[in-house]
């Protein structure tokens, strides 16, 4: 159970690229509607698959309500996720095939699933996770802080990590854009 909760709290702690997952779904005429995926845990990026690929710009739920144009149909240009979908704004007017970049819950360790990527990767992390979560059961407060501090230092040097590695050996170039 502790390893349980420390992968659930690893699952809100961390967006890294081994959490990336790209899928393809469509759209149907005339409904707004696509089921977020099951393992979803936030977006990356949308695009409609096409020639060019035309991102799908986010808007919050309610700049969506005000501005998204929900009453027209046509390519999606705008979506908002709620609760467990995503509502795209025009309305399809017919099948659209969407391309979805987006970090995805690792499934959890168990008898048939003995590794993740949090086991594979970064066990310390895992190992820091379950013993804080265990501590308080255990009535060891004084080593709570122990686990604690070694627990966060674990993800920060995960994120810097990641962050780090992401455009490593890049510059950074600005460019712009027109639609």
């Amino acid at each position: 159970d502790f390893i349980t909760f420390a992968e659930n709290r690893l699952r809100r702690e961390l967006r890294i690229r081994q959490m990336l997952k790209s899928v393809t779904t469509s759209t149907v005429s005339g409904d707004s509607t696509v089921e977020l995926p099951a393992d979803f845990l936030e977006i990356r990026d949308l695009f409609t698959q096409g020639n060019p690929r035309m991102p799908v710009t986010y808007l919050s739920p309610s700049a969506f309500t005000r501005d998204a144009r929900a009453d027209e149909s046509g390519l999606p240009v705008f979506y908002t996720v709620l609760a467990s979908e995503f509502q795209f704004a025009p309305q399809p007017d017919s099948a659209y095939t969407l391309e979805i970049l987006y970090y995805a819950k690792p499934p959890v360790l168990s008898g048939s699933n003995p590794s993740n990527v949090f086991l594979a990767n970064y066990p310390d992390a895992l190992l820091y996770g379950a013993l804080l979560e265990a501590e308080p059961y255990l009535i060891n407060d004084a080593r709570s802080q122990t686990w604690a501090t070694l627990y966060d230092r674990a993800v920060k040097n995960i994120s810097d990590a990641d962050q780090g590695g992401e455009y490593s050996g890049i510059p950074l170039q600005m460019k712009l854009t027109s639609r």
